[in-house]
């Protein structure tokens, strides 16, 4: 029987009732799978609610656009419940991951030809037979995107309960059953099926999409409690011809389809091997540069006496960060050099020994290890906002990056290393979102930032330690590149709404001008007609379109009013003028009167279809009214700045260059990014092209959060780039940690003085 050690740490789920549970689980097998229950749930209710959020918008833009009043209602309906019933979805969605954690283990009996002739016949139902169709689409596609974490997984916990690999909806966490789990929690809820495939796909963008970092996070928590650990999955041949693993197998024992990476011995480190791949013989090719570059200044790699070993060299690390935790802050946020990171190392470890005993230093390796970190982030710093959020964070992260480098090789000879991606993903959203010129700082960004960091230098260095890490930021700044999408979505949104609104009230204006030419109206009747009618006439072309019924009417009122078609009802006139004043926000008395005074009708001949009460306003008031009547469109929202009327720009010459980068400009995709350079003061903002008009020229540019920065026209653009004010920015194809190994490469090959280093295939490029 299986005995627990003494010291473990306790489970991650506190309540007993949540946790999943059967009784033919082993005391290890039974602890590691109530952990990866509980990673799961932890890591699920974010892109749950996300999931929710996400379709009760759907269904909200489904009722916009609807011209059903029945099916309106039908979204909005479905909104409703699904906004009232998100606590007991959650719940339910929950309850059904946790049954099929308890199905782990549990026996499988083939179906039988009577089971299945007693199973229901669900999917004669059309609609039901779409939901089935669109689960299964979104498990092959779930299935496909994280194929290899998932073998991995099922492998390991099959190794616990003893079964052959798990899959498909024997897997807790796979697609298909969080997939079964979310549609059985769909049940519950009181809503048309076809309402329901927004809610699968919304779980397929916000959950399936993403269960990428949370296979990474429980594949390197199963691997560093001992399970698997050298499993590396490979292509193997079809299912059909693999023979399973039988029972009751060994948790050491890999699975006949994996192998364990051969690891050469000390011995043959030096006989002739074949070519190694780039990213193992990466670390060895910088050390080799390091070499080089030390024989050419004809000094010794390191002193003699004892080496450290390498639990000695990390009570030394882990000792010089306590001692750096506890000076001032602003010199623990400073990064060491390479130079005074080795003398602080010896100094830690030869403090405490006795007079007269070899002193310890480091050997050739680890000083390699130590030099290279060091100009990585030396590196790194030159390409931040210097003495910003960046700088600082990696003044934090130079030491437990240093510990983890110092355990695993992995971080230099892989370049997806969790410790690698992590130290990249942190400076860089340090870098654009809290020192950039935005103004205010995003606090939450900036928190979570810290938090990250202090577990790093708290917690021992590990694979799954960064993996974890690397999931929660990754998880956050998705949060906030979303906000950042709505919210610029927003703001183009209301661009190309007064983009319509300003090309129908220019239509409005030239059918109005045409009849101005033929009729030439005075008073009270040219001023309606000029600025009120006017902007019914735009505003029934922006609903209906210019070749609608309901235009052609409006058209048909203006030409009676103008007297070129006769009036056959004089009251069936007034009602359309009084409905169409309305609609463009006039108050109802003031519209009934206008509608009496220009058609001449008398206030007492309607006094059956108005409870206007008060005396009748006078030709001179009511003209003046109109003139102070607010124009369609003129209003701002509350949070748009106010348009700043930009200074005309001279028309260039036809071989300017201001030309040539107009042109440019019409061909660049939304989401370029420009840098704006005050001449005042010769500070840079970036900002983002979201959107320019093809008609008008018009552009927007926002912040990096989505926020409205500036309205400019494409000539003005074109002016500023050619007067150096305005510079487009190039795509950045690699990241700020792709670009810190390039110019340490580059660093490295010019201190060999054009060594052969230069064109070595493990050089990380």
């Amino acid at each position: 029987m299986e005995v627990e050690q003494q010291g473990r740490r306790p489970p991650f789920a506190s309540d007993r009732e949540s946790r999943p549970d059967h009784v033919g689980w082993a005391p290890r097998a039974r602890r590691l799978i109530e952990e990866t229950h509980a990673l799961c749930a932890s890591w699920l209710e974010a892109p749950l609610r996300l999931c929710l959020s996400e379709a009760s918008q759907r269904l909200y833009a489904q009722a916009e656009r609807s011209r059903n009043p029945s099916e309106q209602q039908h979204y909005l309906y479905s909104r409703q419940v699904i906004q009232q019933q998100r606590v007991p979805l959650e719940r339910a969605f929950m309850e059904g991951v946790r049954q099929q954690f308890n199905g782990v283990g549990a026996i499988i009996e083939p179906e039988t030809h009577a089971d299945a002739l007693r199973r229901p016949l669900e999917l004669l139902d059309a609609t039901e037979h779409e939901q089935s169709v669109a689960l299964e689409q979104l498990v092959a596609r779930g299935e496909a995107r994280h194929g290899t974490p998932l073998f991995e997984l099922g492998y390991r916990l099959a190794v616990l309960v003893g079964m052959p690999p798990l899959e498909g909806e024997h897997l807790p966490l796979g697609p298909h059953a969080l997939g079964s789990a979310f549609r059985g929690a769909m049940a519950q809820a009181d809503i048309p099926v076809e309402h329901r495939l927004h809610l699968l796909q919304c779980f397929d963008l916000a959950v399936v999409q993403s269960l990428s970092t949370l296979y990474d996070t429980v594949n390197e928590h199963l691997r560093a409690d001992g399970i698997l650990p050298q499993l590396r999955a490979f292509p193997t041949a079809p299912r059909t011809q693999v023979e399973r693993q039988p029972r009751n197998v060994p948790n050491d024992t890999p699975p006949a389809t994996f192998q364990r990476q051969p690891t050469p011995p000390a011995a043959a480190a030096g006989a002739h091997q074949p070519a190694r791949s780039d990213n193992i013989a990466v670390l060895d090719n910088l050390r080799e540069m390091l070499a080089h570059h030390r024989a050419g200044q004809g000094t010794l790699n390191y002193q003699g006496g004892r080496a450290a070993t390498p639990e000695e060299l990390q009570l030394a690390l882990d000792a010089l960060q306590l001692h750096v935790g506890d000076v001032a802050d602003q010199a623990r946020r400073e990064l060491l050099s390479a130079q005074a990171l080795r003398n602080e190392l010896v100094t830690q470890l030869n403090t405490g020994r006795a007079e007269g005993s070899a002193q310890m230093h480091l050997t050739d390796e680890q000083g390699d290890t130590v030099e290279l970190v060091a100009m990585l982030f030396e590196q790194m710093d030159r390409q931040v906002h210097h003495q910003g959020n960046a700088h600082s964070l990696l003044g934090e992260l130079q030491l437990p990056v240093l510990r983890m480098a110092v355990a695993d090789q992995g971080f230099f000879n892989q370049s997806e290393h969790p410790a690698r991606k992590l130290l990249g993903l942190v400076t860089e959203a340090a870098n654009d979102w809290l020192d950039g010129p935005e103004g205010d700082v995003d606090r939450s960004l900036e928190a979570k930032l810290n938090q990250l960091v202090d577990r790093a230098r708290r917690e021992p260095p590990s694979t799954g330690l960064y993996t974890s890490l690397l999931a929660d930021i990754e998880h956050h700044l998705g949060l906030l590149n979303r906000k950042a999408q709505i919210a610029e979505r927003r703001q183009v949104e209301a661009m190309q709404g007064r983009e319509r609104l300003e090309q129908a009230r220019h239509r409005a204006a030239e059918l109005m001008a045409e009849r101005f030419e033929k009729c030439n109206p005075r008073g009270l009747l040219r001023t309606l007609l000029e600025r009120a009618w006017s902007d019914v006439l735009a505003l029934t072309l922006l609903r209906h379109g210019e070749d609608s019924e309901a235009f052609s009417m409006r058209l048909g009122v203006t030409d009676q009013l103008l007297g070129q078609n006769p009036v056959h009802d004089r009251n069936l006139l007034r009602a359309e003028v009084e409905s169409g004043l309305q609609q463009i926000g006039m108050h109802a008395e003031e519209a009934v009167q206008v509608a009496q005074r220009l058609l001449g009708i008398p206030a007492a001949s309607a006094a059956t279809t108005t409870t206007t009460t008060a005396e009748p306003a006078t030709t001179t008031e009511l003209a003046l009214k109109l003139k102070q009547h607010q124009r369609l469109g003129e209003h701002l929202a509350p949070d748009a700045p106010p348009p700043v009327p930009a200074p005309p720009v001279p028309t260039p010459p036809p071989e300017s260059p201001e030309r040539r980068i107009r042109q440019r400009l019409r061909q660049l995709p939304f989401g370029s990014w420009f840098e704006f350079i005050d001449p005042a003061n010769g500070r840079i903002t970036q900002r983002k092209l979201a959107w320019y008009s093809p008609v008008s020229g018009n552009s927007l540019f926002v912040t990096r959060r989505g926020l409205r920065s500036q309205e400019i026209t494409l000539e003005q653009l074109a002016h500023e780039m050619a007067c150096g004010r305005v510079r487009e920015m190039p795509p950045v194809k690699e990241n700020l940690l792709d670009r810190a190994w390039h110019a340490l490469t580059s660093h490295l090959r010019q201190l060999t003085n054009g060594q052969p280093a230069a064109t070595r295939p493990g050089a990380p490029t």
